[in-house]
């Protein structure tokens, strides 16, 4: 299991979308001296600089464990090769949904708490969940290369 690259890449995944589990801010709204942060448990509001309250209660951090959870389920059914790489395309769109879904809240969001002026800023957690779609993506192929090469040898039995 281990010596299969796409194991790796699974893993550098779980890892990437795990340490969001952290509660590493996916990006902020900022406007003079109020600020709303965005990261798995939700929105903080920032008010003055020092303190911090929950705004809204949004419970991202559930959708993240299922994702992890997911992707170790796919890890782990390496001898099933179709159903892996089955998982592992379904997986890789649930993610890009994910992406996409968090730019669109990054572009748009900021307009749901500020009349006007206002600007943003990305956070580590947005980088670390950007980071982790490549990787679903090139364990998706590594399994496809895997498929096509058992395939092939089973043609010449």
């Amino acid at each position: 299991m281990i010596q299969r690259v796409q194991s790796i890449y699974l893993f550098l995944a779980i890892l990437c979308l795990g340490a969001t589990c952290t509660g590493l801010e996916f990006f902020r709204f900022v406007q003079s001296s109020n600020a709303f942060s965005f990261n798995v448990f939700g929105i903080e509001a920032i008010i003055d600089g020092s303190t911090t309250e929950i705004y809204k209660s949004i419970p991202i951090y559930l959708s993240v464990i299922g994702m992890c959870l997911f992707m170790f389920m796919t890890l782990m059914s390496y001898k099933d090769i179709k159903r892996q790489l089955k998982w592992a395309r379904s997986l890789t769109f649930l993610y890009f949904i994910i992406v996409v879904a968090s730019m669109v809240y990054f572009y748009v969001g900021g307009k749901v708490f500020f009349k006007g002026e206002f600007t943003t800023e990305l956070g580590l957690g947005y980088t670390l969940l950007v980071a982790g779609l490549p990787f679903c993506f090139l364990a998706q192929l590594g399994i496809k290369k895997d498929k096509k090469l058992l395939d092939s040898l089973n043609r010449l039995r």
